[in-house]
């Protein structure tokens, strides 16, 4: 929506990105022939993947007319990427590395061939059969119990295989599960397709986990099997295709996810709340438990923990039969997966570790709305709150405070009255605030930036009003701020960039007001935002050196900016606190160990 700043004016809105370009439409060429392969002509489209094309190659004058696997085959699958695609970026495709790095793993087609021809980069590929979406969809959007049971126990050993070779696949679906062609010893195999969008979670170079971090502007995937931290622009790891992984098993069961039917610009954003909202319980009604206890045990995952892929499997085992022989998908690669895991354990079932400690669950409750408080261990000093202040109430709380040498350190807001801390220890020597019904109002904002003046604290009201407290004596040299329908991370991201920092965040309603400040005393900033409460991230935050130095939250979603501060404190301890009602008694608790509020906020968390 606006953006405006303080020292050069404002400048507008960010500019929408533009319409996807669509693909090259060079002409394919009619005979292929690449990297010492046999010479195949194009028929019928198969299908499209994430950046590429396939079509069926049938080989010219074969040696071996009824050969239908392997090198040789008579029909291949032609695999096109034009060179300007996203993919290749004017060199070998993406995917082909990983390609290179996963051949021949079990459930992983093999690539016979692969080179440049024009301007166009083709593998040369086994020819598969329907996808799992077919088979769905020819079969009255049906599929047995058993038929998902075995999907589910060869799936886990496919992706275990992947995961092994420090490899996600990033786009797990009904789309790209394939069985094998019909009429041949694969048509009962399962392998998994479209690797375009596959991503190293284990670093080469260490062989450690990669780094977490959350990027809420980019997406990777299919919004509707998408794990919710895929959504949220989280760093791909095992738990996402295993999240997506559920998703799939849950819509060939039942022909349909909750979250289905949003439209519009906004539908990642509904449908990942919708995700987070729907327990595991209400996906899986009418499934039969194994896929209610898989679906909690792969959305409780922590970003670097290893899934227990063996007892995912043994989970399904009593759905689908003793025999493998006469299951409908071959389930070999499970089976050898879970004989390796008996061996080491010396036990070929996965029961429970009787030492097994409870996990704390990373996705957990339920959306509640709450008080989010932050303390800092300070120097004692004295700090005052009030809440629950109406309008007509806030000067003189304000010029009681000011009387006594306090001046406000953060605002907040609930059910429209406000709440103000006000303490001792802000350094601020003289401060100025603003009852609005705008939010924000930018004339007064500008006016008060003239006399030197900048923002220090913002809230925002449901009814659309905004309280903006603006001091002297901070360390700031420069401002700007943009207040949005969504929480504009882009613009946060461009800030960024240009050397300014958050330094204040505020909502009104399901709108976002961001304040950005240059010389704000960081040297790093990110962000955690989530439809619930982003507990792991910011324990892996505050891990890492940061500190929580904004919060804000709607309805809907709540944002916290961490920092790292260019002066490390004396006492880097920093708490947080949920609660229903505003934190009173709590507060006294801090007191007494020297722990004092640094930022509090209303909104979405968890229960």
């Amino acid at each position: 929506m606006d953006e405006y700043g303080s020292g050069g004016g404002g400048s507008g809105g960010d500019k929408g990105l533009g319409a996807e370009e669509e693909g090259s439409t060079a002409p394919l060429p009619e005979r292929v022939q690449v990297g010492g392969s046999p010479a195949y002509r194009i028929d019928k489209k198969l299908g499209k993947g994430g950046f590429g094309q396939v079509y069926v190659g049938r080989r010219v004058n074969p040696s071996h007319p009824h050969e239908r696997t392997g090198a040789g085959a008579v029909e291949v699958a032609l695999k096109f990427e034009h060179r300007s695609s996203k993919g290749c970026n004017y060199g070998p495709p993406y995917e082909w590395q990983v390609y290179n790095a996963l051949g021949g793993s079990h459930g992983i087609p093999r690539v016979h061939y692969k080179g440049r021809q024009g301007d166009y980069y083709i593998m040369v590929m086994d020819m598969l059969g329907p996808s799992l979406w077919d088979v769905w969809n020819n079969n009255s959007h049906a599929m047995s119990i058993e038929m998902v049971a075995c999907i589910a126990i060869e799936a886990i050993s496919i992706l275990e295989k992947l995961h092994s070779r420090g490899y996600v696949h990033g786009d797990v679906k009904p789309e790209n599960f394939l069985l094998g062609t019909p009429g041949t010893p694969d048509e009962k195999k399962l392998f998994l397709v479209d690797l375009g969008l596959a991503t190293r979670w284990r670093d080469t170079s260490t062989g450690s986990h990669v780094e977490y971090d959350q990027r809420p502007d980019v997406f990777r995937g299919t919004v509707r099997y998408a794990s919710v931290h895929a959504h949220l622009g989280r760093t791909g790891s095992r738990r996402d295709d295993l999240e997506s992984l559920a998703y799939t098993l849950i819509f060939l069961l039942r022909g349909r996810l909750p979250w289905q039917g949003y439209q519009g610009e906004n539908k990642g954003f509904l449908v990942c709340k919708k995700k987070m909202a729907t327990s595991p319980d209400t996906l899986c009604c009418f499934c039969p438990a194994p896929f209610r206890q898989f679906v909690e045990y792969v959305v409780n995952l922590k970003f670097d923990e290893e899934p227990n892929y063996a007892k995912y499997i043994s989970l399904f085992d009593g759905i689908v039969g003793p025999n493998p022989d006469i299951r409908p998908i071959n389930t070999d690669g499970a089976q050898k997966l879970i004989y390796q895991v008996g061996q080491k354990r010396g036990r070929l079932t996965m029961e429970e570790d009787a030492d097994e400690q409870p996990k704390k669950k990373v996705r957990m409750g339920m959306p509640a709305t709450q008080w989010i408080s932050v303390y800092n261990a300070r120097r004692p000093m004295k700090q005052r709150y009030h809440y629950n202040v109406a309008d007509t109430r806030l000067a003189q709380h304000v010029e009681k405070g000011n009387d006594d040498g306090l001046f406000i350190s953060s605002v907040a807001s609930c059910s429209n009255l406000w709440a103000l801390i006000m303490d001792a220890g802000t350094g601020f020597t003289a401060q100025v605030y603003e009852l609005s019904p705008l939010f924000l109002h930018k004339e007064w904002i500008m006016e008060q930036w003239e006399k030197n003046y900048y923002i220090s604290a913002i809230a925002g009201a449901n009814n659309g009003s905004s309280l903006v407290v603006m001091s002297k004596g901070t360390q700031y040299l420069q401002q700007s701020y943009k207040v949005s329908e969504s929480f504009p991370f882009k613009w946060i991201n461009k800030k960024w960039r240009e050397g300014f920092y958050v330094t204040a965040m505020a909502t009104a309603g399901s709108r976002w007001a961001i304040v950005m400040s240059r010389g704000a005393g960081f040297s790093d900033q990110v962000v955690e935002l989530d439809f619930l409460y982003p507990s792991e991230g910011i324990h892996r935050r505050w891990d890492a050196g940061y500190r929580i130095t904004s919060t804000a939250a709607t309805w809907d979603q709540t944002a916290l900016v961490l920092s790292v501060p260019r002066r490390k404190p004396a006492d880097e301890t920093q708490e947080t606190l949920r609660t229903s009602a505003f934190p009173s008694t709590h507060v006294k608790e801090k007191w007494a160990k020297n722990l004092y509020i640094a930022s509090v906020c209303y909104g979405r968390t968890v229960s």
